[in-house]
């Protein structure tokens, strides 16, 4: 199951599609099963290399911790290559 959390802003509306579009690509990166959960948002960010807005993946898997990866850029830019690039520590991770 995904979790999805959003920050409102300027790109709220899109928000809710990107994250569950990455969401199910993260998913599928990391054949997590059923129980896992993956929660994507995006959250302001202190650096002024992010632009402002970073998008924060976590993982949820039962009986580990939770698990984090980053991308420093706003949820609305994230492409499929951030995002196998932020999950790569993860995938052998299972």
């Amino acid at each position: 199951m995904a979790r999805l959390f959003f920050r409102s802003g300027r790109s709220a509306e899109a928000a809710p599609d990107a994250a569950r579009e990455l969401a199910a690509k993260a998913r599928q990166m990391l054949a997590a099963d059923e129980d896992t959960t993956i929660s994507i948002s995006e959250i302001a960010c202190g650096d002024p290399a992010c632009g402002g807005a970073e998008t924060v993946i976590l993982i949820m898997r039962p009986g580990r911790r939770t698990e984090a990866a980053k991308i420093l850029r706003p949820l609305s830019e994230v492409v499929e290559d951030d995002l196998a690039e932020a999950l790569a520590a993860f995938v052998d991770a299972r």
